[in-house]
């Protein structure tokens, strides 16, 4: 590969290798597969090891846990509901999320939590879109009352994990016990948004979300290893997720495979966070993405809805609250860094800060995953890693995946 017909150097590809493979060596990351598709060319990397202490070597379809790097994916099903008609932007989401009518909203964001003023308008679907619905997890207030009531309430936390725990409808009650941070359409705030919408998504369709988004985008895609927990005939091409420990850098595990969080399906299927994935399903997903809703003579998604999805949707006075949650964030403030912009369920880079360019959109994920498009290189870039961001050992091996790619393409 690298030919020079798909603009990516040999020699830059050599380059990607050698960097990946000595963050492999390093012993830091036990394995990782990675993925570069350009024009029609991809060119894929599987290094190390499943296990850190050895074991069956990383494949090119191995699967992962996708974690956050699922909201950009789980997003297009609210995309098809808007495209038919079922869903408008603007109309409040009270008539399907009834625990979101006739919300309060707390007087500060680290106000007690019965210190609150009426919402001046219902939440919409758009809210929801833009992660501005009022409602998610502000890394800056850790301690306030509304971040601790999240766990108080289980509406994050049980199980220790930040994914939903139990069945959507009683998440949903739990939700609707407590106020709003800030008022609708007010302040980007992380992750609640991405899995209301799942929760919106089969309500509306009168399905689960899973089997809407298989319908819909999964296997018009081709994505067959894609879905919500990895069954027990595939269960062996999933590594165990580790979380390094700061202190000793002991691979203490997160998460087994067999009998793990993803052997089974769960009681809530997360658009923030619980997709499982492998890099060629994903580079459907995101070369779709950059053909304009298209994946060869079908049409997945709008030309608009795509458009809306991968441009930025926030403006100027909300852009500081992404920046200051990136900043206080280890994945981001190690990894891909401030962007500028959010669309729909992803960053979308609105300066020049690295190596990519503006219009590059796409999110990473704490359990070592990143996925991003270029639209002016078409140029996806995908990296999977089973090493969680506990430490910045996964998060540097990231930075280095795509400053070495730029530096790859030639033409």
């Amino acid at each position: 590969m690298g030919n020079g017909n798909n603009g990516l150097s040999g020699a830059g590809l050599r380059r990607l290798r050698e960097v990946l493979r000595r963050h492999v060596e390093s012993g830091k990351v036990p394995g990782l597969v990675a993925l570069v598709g350009r024009c029609g060319e991809t060119h894929v990397e599987a290094i190390g090891t499943m296990r850190h202490d050895g074991g069956p070597p990383m494949r090119r379809d191995t699967i992962f846990r996708m974690a956050s790097t699922t909201k950009p994916v789980a997003v297009a099903a609210t995309m098809v509901l808007l495209d038919e008609c079922r869903l408008r932007l603007d109309d409040p989401v009270d008539p399907w999320l009834p625990e979101l009518a006739d919300r309060r909203v707390l007087q500060r964001a680290d106000a007690p939590l019965e210190d609150t003023v009426p919402a001046r308008r219902p939440i919409t679907v758009r809210d929801l879109l833009t992660s501005t619905c009022g409602l998610g997890l502000d890394m800056t207030a850790m301690g306030s009352p509304m971040m601790s009531a999240y766990f108080e309430q289980r509406v994050y936390g049980e199980n220790g994990w930040m994914l939903p725990a139990v069945e959507p409808d009683e998440w949903m009650r739990r939700l609707g016990t407590l106020p709003l941070m800030y008022q609708p359409g007010e302040r980007w705030l992380y992750n609640v948004s991405d899995d209301v919408l799942g929760v919106l998504v089969a309500r509306v369709t009168g399905r689960s979300f899973e089997a809407f988004l298989r319908e819909r985008i999964f296997d018009p895609l081709g994505m067959k290893d894609t879905g919500f927990h990895v069954p027990a005939d595939k269960i062996d091409r999933l590594p165990p997720l580790y979380a390094p420990d700061p202190q000793t850098g002991a691979f203490d595990v997160a998460d087994e495979a067999e009998g793990g969080h993803h052997s089974r399906p769960p009681a809530f299927q997360s658009g923030g966070g619980g997709l499982d994935s492998t890099v060629d399903d994903y580079h459907a997903y995101f070369r779709m993405l950059l053909d304009h809703g298209m994946h060869g003579s079908e049409r997945i998604l709008s030309r608009p809805a795509v458009e809306l999805m991968t441009g930025n949707r926030l403006p100027a006075e909300q852009t500081a609250a992404l920046q200051a949650w990136g900043r206080s964030v280890v994945h981001l403030s190690h990894g891909q860094g401030q962007t500028g912009g959010w669309g729909f369920g992803m960053t979308v880079r609105t300066y020049r800060g690295d190596y990519a360019p503006v219009g590059q959109f796409g999110w990473d994920g704490g359990a070592g995953t990143t996925t991003y498009a270029d639209p002016h290189n078409r140029l996806v870039g995908i990296l999977l890693t089973q090493t969680g961001m506990s430490t910045p050992d996964s998060a540097r091996v990231i930075h280095d995946f795509w400053t070495t790619l730029y530096q790859a393409i030639d033409d």
